[in-house]
């Protein structure tokens, strides 16, 4: 086992924790599990971080960012198993990536602007992935949750001048499409159709390219929204939790009522 006393050589420690945990008399879990099981652990470390970041705990995003180190090094462990490469090539891979796509500081390349540094990666990652041929947007935010994804599509769209000039074209957009939605709404209990969640897409994407135009983050923007209906909820079940009532048991009128009470109220993080 590594000194765990040592400065400088944590990493070294974290491979040989997680090589013995893989090994024959190690942990049963971990030997079990594989790159596809452990997709839910990586995607939930990642928001988790996100999360810290976004409420500024920078204590508790160190604890965070090392849940998340450890995704890396288990997947590293995992493919060095498998005889295709190990976490020292991962790292060498983003080294050497990181130097090629920063040719203005380590070759003659030229940026002045962060929008010519961007540009320029762009245009090094298409060449090395050999996309040139394909489609400007192909494989843009391949993986990524849908709202992040539309964001990335419609920045990319814009660098080459696919973009609304001002706010005024957005908003009209947002007003179409809403109304395609209403027109589309189902009536008399029917179940809604195809079409249906077509336009509600189409307002979606819409209303991502205003937060795009705005600067403002969509994801955070809705996750912000989201803290604040948990915690004005939270006050509004409290509420009538001392009425001796409960939310099963409350009529919408008197929920309602919890809840105006509950705007009024500062936010309680």
């Amino acid at each position: 086992m590594i000194n765990c006393a040592v400065p400088g050589r944590q990493m070294e420690r974290l491979r040989a924790i997680m090589h013995r945990l893989r090994a024959p008399g190690g942990c049963p879990w971990d030997a079990e599990q594989s790159h596809a099981s452990l997709i839910s652990n990586l995607i939930e470390e990642t928001y988790e971080t996100v999360d810290a970041i976004r409420r500024e705990d920078w204590v508790h995003l160190e604890e965070e960012l090392g849940d998340l180190l450890l995704q890396v090094v288990f997947h590293g462990e995992l493919a060095e198993e498998q005889g295709r490469y190990n976490l020292d090539d991962i790292a060498k891979g983003i080294c050497d990536k990181l130097v090629r796509r920063h040719p203005h500081v380590y070759s003659d390349g030229e940026a002045k602007s962060t929008g010519a540094v961007l540009n320029r990666w762009e245009e090094i990652k298409r060449e090395e992935k050999g996309d040139e041929a394909k489609p400007y947007l192909y494989g843009v935010g391949k993986g990524l949750p849908a709202v992040l994804r539309a964001g990335k599509l419609q920045k990319k769209a814009s660098k080459v001048g696919f973009d609304w000039p001002d706010l005024v074209g957005v908003v009209a957009k947002i007003d179409e499409e809403l109304k395609e939605v209403k027109d589309e709404l189902p009536t008399n209990g029917e179940e809604a159709t195809r079409a249906l969640e077509a336009e509600v897409g189409d307002l979606l994407f819409s209303v991502v390219n205003l937060a795009r135009k705005l600067g403002v983050d969509p994801e955070a923007a809705l996750e912000g929204t989201n803290v604040k209906f948990e915690d004005r909820f939270a006050v509004m079940e409290r509420e009538l939790l001392a009425r001796g009532n409960s939310l099963k048991d409350a009529s919408l009128e008197e929920m309602e009522s919890g809840w105006v009470r509950a705007k009024s109220l500062p936010s309680e993080r």
